[in-house]
């Protein structure tokens, strides 16, 4: 299939993908192919390569340019190819992603005999780079994933996730952090955060200058949030209404329960925010008015668009995990959270993945180190029958947006039900929640909601602290019917979107008393000292 990406070679796709291409499309590529290499051979001299795989020093001879530009005209080719077959949608974005994730892995970057900066490395160091590489490699294969960060400079609760609180609470699925008062006075009403289960809660408390965790606590909130354990094998058979019940729906209750009110407000992240919508739509059903307002942060309530995840998901793959982990026969498992790090690794191979490939292996290199990227590698599993419901009735079957479709904990479920006001966040460039599928919940949620978009990606766009003034956000107090209309009458304001979120939450705190010095209450004395234990669990322990 890549034969030619370094060469003058054609590129060209499979044969029965070739098939699938209008003769004269593929006619037209081809063409157009021949002339843009032809006067690449011809006139060398004008040769520009603006790539950042190929933009140091060692890139700037004659030979490198023309490698790296002859890699470059091969690919856009090869992906005008992809993008002219004819087939159904899904097929067109398998075939357009696994084009991506070739063309990626054959950059003349990746392999020692055509990067001129690893040719250097090798002669400046005397070989030594060639060892080191390889001293590295052997250590990632032992991890089972790339190195992205220098994973010794960090320790969670020493100097990431440090915001001072206590563990009030402890289950089977996850421990509940109460955080120390930074205010004198706070609003009466607890705030509850609902992180994602996959992957660690930290991200919402990094470091002091980045923790949303923080700077909520700042603001005068009782903050409390959900710790959820990295699933061993006694937890192979939790399901999604464990999670919701016993997860989302308990904190609730305890945090209501300490904090002496009859509503707290909440936030869910992600598909910790799926989680929480689902929480809420329970008790709906329940008629009980636990939530005086919900913030969903880069969450996905309907999932007719999940982006470049849906490449993966289909009712093969579905009925595969379903029969290997999903409790289906009376097979349980858990699904891997190293194979889940990996597999969103290669949603951005060329950041993730094989940049650290050559500065790592080829250059011998080691990571300097960044809390985002030491997160992002502390990898938690997933029970297999949770993670095979979330598959089944979200991703592929698009249930949680049917009304009464879906039954939780015992409860027909409808998003519709849930009328409390809502802030909906979203980040422009996210690859894991498409903006304008965030959108959609301003459509779902029947309360008075307002959407917010970020600008960046899933993480990056949501963890933006104002101290930094960094990126911008979009703003539009009207909403539309889609996602588009919504867009064309924002305001693209400069800096962080966290001071606008903290106004309106602001709103619904209720009345401000004096900050408390104790934790818990008479039924939950508190335990241990945030971060807890549960945080701390690697998928090496996890696994035992």
């Amino acid at each position: 299939m890549f034969a030619g990406m370094n060469t003058g070679v054609a590129p060209s796709l499979a044969p029965h993908h070739m098939a699938l291409i209008p003769p004269e499309r593929l006619s037209e590529i081809q063409k157009e192919y021949f002339a843009e290499f032809a006067h690449l051979a011809t006139n060398p001299e004008e040769i520009e390569v603006k790539d950042r795989r190929f933009s140091g020093k060692a890139w700037h001879s004659s030979w490198s340019k023309m490698i790296a530009a002859t890699y470059l005209l091969n690919s856009k080719h090869l992906l005008a190819l992809a993008k002219a077959v004819e087939a159904d949608e899904k097929t067109k974005v398998k075939i357009l992603f696994t084009t991506e994730q070739m063309i990626d892995a054959f950059s003349p970057s990746n392999f020692i005999a055509t990067n001129p900066e690893v040719l250097e490395n090798i002669i400046s160091s005397q070989g030594q780079s060639i060892q080191n590489g390889i001293v590295n490699l052997l250590g990632d294969l032992k991890k089972g994933k790339v190195s992205q960060t220098d994973e010794s400079a960090f320790e969670v609760g020493k100097n990431i996730a440090t915001t001072e609180g206590q563990v009030v609470f402890r289950n089977a699925l996850f421990e509940l952090i109460q955080y120390t008062p930074l205010t004198e006075t706070v609003y009466e009403r607890p705030y509850l955060m609902v992180p994602p289960c996959i992957n660690k809660y930290y991200i919402l408390d990094l470091q002091p200058d980045n923790s949303l965790v923080r700077y909520m606590v700042e603001q005068g909130h009782t903050v409390f949030l959900v710790s959820w354990k990295n699933p061993d094998v006694t937890m192979s058979q939790v399901t999604w209404d464990d999670y919701v019940g016993d997860g989302v729906i308990k904190a609730i209750e305890v945090a209501r329960d300490i904090g002496g009110t009859e509503q707290i407000n909440i936030l869910g992240f992600c598909v910790g925010g799926t989680l929480t919508s689902s929480a809420l739509a329970v008790l709906a059903a329940r008629k009980k008015d636990y939530v005086a307002c919900l913030t969903l942060l880069t969450t996905l309530l309907d999932f007719s668009d999940s982006g470049i995840l849906d490449v993966f998901i289909d009712e093969s793959m579905v009925k595969l995990r379903e029969s290997t982990i999903g409790g289906e026969g009376g097979n349980y498992g858990m699904m891997s959270g190293l194979d889940l790090g990996n597999t969103f690794s290669f949603l951005r191979p060329n950041d993730l993945v094989w940049n650290y490939v050559v500065e790592n292996y080829l250059k011998g290199n080691s990571p300097p180190p960044f809390d985002l990227l030491y997160w992002n590698g502390d990898s938690t599993n997933l029970p297999g029958p949770m993670y095979c419901w979330y598959l089944r009735h979200t991703y592929l079957q698009n249930e949680l947006i049917k009304p009464g479709k879906l039954t939780m904990c015992g409860e027909k479920v409808d998003l519709g039900k849930i009328t409390v006001p809502a802030y909906i966040y979203a980040s422009h460039d996210d690859h894991i929640v498409p903006w304008k599928s965030a959108y959609e919940s301003t459509q779902l949620l029947k309360g008075k909601n307002r959407f917010v978009l970020g600008a960046s990606g899933h993480i990056a766009g949501v963890i933006n602290p104002p101290v930094k003034n960094k990126r911008h956000y979009f703003e539009n107090n009207k909403l539309a019917k889609t996602a588009d209309a919504w867009l064309s009458g924002a305001k693209d304001i400069k800096g962080s979107w966290w001071p606008d979120y903290a106004q309106w939450l602001g709103q619904f705190g209720g009345k401000k008393i004096k900050a408390s010095k104790t934790f818990g209450n008479k039924q939950y004395k508190k335990l241990e000292a945030a971060p807890g234990k549960y945080v701390k669990e690697k998928i090496s322990t996890a696994a035992q």
